[in-house]
């Protein structure tokens, strides 16, 4: 059995203006694993990889957290050992195999190492985020959620041709006004494209879509992000835009269930 983790921290805090109006968020900032877990099975190169975090994704998060004086919340352990951005009961949570790569140490994990890895890291990450959300709505200004992630350039042997895109699924105040932004910079924009937004039980439907703030995930192609200077230099890229979206008055107001959220179109 493994033990439970007591040295690992799962979550790292960036503090920020509560009352500034954006949330930061990063599902996937490390490829670090607790000691008690070794490798997992898999050689060092594996780590360095888009299957254990999103390559660039933390420098962004932490540039855009000092240009906008925003708190962040960043996860701090690998997607490899469970992923913080899908549901508790999403087969995807522990992944025995990522794009072709064999997981030894997820090949074995039973119901009750699920469990542990649940409760010793996705669920504080969860946990922090909602935290900081709940000191922000005590504050003078709602909060809009804004989650960083990357992708790779290419997928099973196809070329991604976006250089960065927006996921959104039912609430469109945010993303819409700031792939119209982007677009404008000349820059080649995915609308929910690599990935699709609605994705129940992740952090977003759970943390954003179910208190009706306004929010979106971004997504930047890996090879653009991949070093530190790079990354700042997108961050500068996006602030702009990001800064306009957000400066609607309506990404500031809560969405009750049932009344203009549900209303909204999605893209396709």
């Amino acid at each position: 059995m493994m033990p439970m983790s007591l040295a690992f921290e799962p979550v790292e805090r960036i503090a920020g203006r509560d009352d500034g109006g954006l949330l930061l968020l990063c599902d996937h900032a490390s490829p670090a694993l607790p000691a008690e877990y070794g490798n997992l099975g898999l050689p060092p190169e594996a780590f360095a990889r888009h299957i254990a975090y999103d390559i660039g994704a933390a420098w962004m998060t932490r540039h855009l957290a000092r240009l906008f004086d925003a708190p962040a919340v960043l996860s701090t352990f690998s997607r490899l050992l469970i992923d913080p951005n899908r549901g508790a009961d999403d087969p995807t949570l522990l992944m025995r195999v990522s794009d072709g790569a064999i997981i030894p140490g997820n090949a074995v994990a039973d119901e009750a190492e699920r469990e542990r890895r649940l409760a010793a890291f996705w669920q504080p990450y969860r946990d922090a985020v909602s935290r900081q959300i709940e000191a922000m709505l005590a504050s003078a200004c709602v909060p809009a959620i804004v989650s960083m992630h990357s992708f790779t350039p290419v997928w099973r042997g196809v070329p991604r041709p976006w250089q960065v895109a927006a996921l959104w699924d039912k609430d469109p105040r945010l993303a819409l006004p700031f792939i119209q932004l982007l677009r404008q910079q000349g820059l080649e924009v995915g609308d929910n494209e690599p990935y699709d937004g609605a994705l129940q039980g992740d952090t977003m439907e759970q943390q954003a879509t179910q208190r009706g703030l306004a929010h979106v995930l971004v997504e930047v192609r890996q090879d653009l992000v991949a070093t530190p200077e790079t990354a700042h230099a997108w961050a500068l890229r996006l602030a702009a835009p990001l800064r306009a979206a957000l400066a609607q008055p309506q990404v500031h107001e809560v969405m009750q269930h049932g009344s203009r959220t549900q209303s909204f179109g999605r893209s396709t």
